[in-house]
């Protein structure tokens, strides 16, 4: 398989699109909460019980939830591609026909089951859901161990693809419930999670395959994972945060009861210590000239300013546009903190990535940069 065939410039694209959509769909469902259009459509996955679609009964709520549906099929569509072109690429081409073979058995049985939960009065999208996200873990069971090279590019691909079923299903679960905060809060941290997935996907794809070896002291990699978990700790406290605040979905859903105010004081103590720890990475890196000093200082400059419009938002009584673009940043941050982690390793070989030409021509801000 040569390095500089076309179909690799198209599997690199597919996957930028597939981390923008991922991106996308944590905005749009951020615009679900903060517009109160959680409830825009009250069933699942029909808008109503008698349209899929929003009436005009339902206004522009309806038309808000129903955008990010759709939005899912568009992110569905190209994980499947990715996945698709990159068992193509690796010439994969009965291992594409075997997870065809699954998909359709479990589209198959997922129907009966659909209709079978319906007659007994269970939630049949949710249950068709279950057994398509288990036929995707059956394929990927199945098929993973068949694949020699690029295996973790395979992985990376089939995490989106059952990612994003598994988010279907949790998607439906969230309407049934009446937006539990918890079951909301869930939904989000999932999204966020596949982003770094899919961020994932782009780095070891631009990356040469084969044995990798350290790229910095062990030192700076403890603080890089201690940044991590500051990083996920922030996440996590702005989750509940949320959840208590005034944009839970719907003006009637009921809090999870923790108060909001001294929530919002503890997600800013590990922001806060964050912001030191990247400090003294970028400076590590800098110093050092380590590959991960690039986007070290990325993610802290977008650190930066999640804190100013955290404070901005806090001091102007949360306003929905300023919440919405701190739930995108959020989502960006974590993804930046995935290619900084990644990049405390280095391949060993130089050459063989049967995408390193399109890395190599690439005018996008390259994780392949700063070898």
């Amino acid at each position: 398989m040569s390095s500089s065939t076309r179909p690799g410039r198209w599997l690199l694209l597919l996957a930028w699109l597939s981390f923008i959509a991922e991106v996308l769909i944590i905005g749009t469902g951020g615009a679900v909460r903060l517009t109160g259009s959680g409830l825009g459509c009250s069933e699942w996955p029909l808008c109503t019980p008698e349209s899929l679609v929003p009436t005009a009964e339902l206004g522009i709520h309806g038309v808000i939830e129903f955008g990010n549906r759709t939005l899912t099929g568009v992110v569905g569509l190209l994980a499947l591609a990715v996945l698709a072109l990159t068992l193509l690429h690796l010439r994969a081409r009965r291992e594409l026909l075997l997870i065809a073979s699954f998909a359709a058995g479990g589209i198959v049985i997922g129907a009966v089951a659909y209709f079978v939960a319906g007659a007994l009065g269970a939630p049949g999208f949710v249950v068709f859901n279950a057994v398509l996200l288990l036929a995707v873990i059956a394929a990927a069971l199945v098929t993973v161990p068949r694949i020699g090279a690029r295996r973790d590019l395979v992985v990376l691909a089939f995490i989106v693809v059952g990612g994003v079923v598994a988010q279907a299903l949790v998607g439906g679960i969230t309407v049934l419930t009446g937006l539990n905060p918890f079951i909301v809060g869930f939904h989000y941290v999932s999204s966020v999670l596949l982003v770094m997935v899919a961020s994932a996907f782009l780095v070891r794809a631009y990356e040469v395959p084969g044995p990798r070896e350290s790229a910095a002291p062990r030192w700076v990699a403890i603080l890089t994972y201690l940044t991590a978990i500051a990083l996920g700790a922030t996440l996590v406290f702005g989750v509940l945060t949320t959840a208590n605040g005034p944009h839970s979905g719907d003006a009637d859903v009921i809090r999870n009861g923790f108060d909001a105010s001294l929530l919002a004081h503890i997600h800013a103590i590990p922001g806060y210590v964050l912001v030191g720890l990247l400090l003294l990475l970028a400076v590590a890196g800098v110093v050092l000239r380590l590959r991960l000093r690039r986007w070290a200082i990325a993610l802290l400059l977008v650190i930066v300013v999640q804190v100013a419009v955290g404070v901005y938002q806090a001091r102007e009584g949360l306003p929905p546009l300023a919440v919405g673009i701190h739930m995108v940043l959020a989502a960006l941050s974590a993804a930046a903190m995935t290619v900084v982690v990644l990049r405390l390793r280095r391949p060993i070989a130089s050459e063989g990535s049967f995408l390193a030409s399109a890395a190599a021509s690439s005018e996008i801000p390259s994780v392949a940069a700063g070898r």
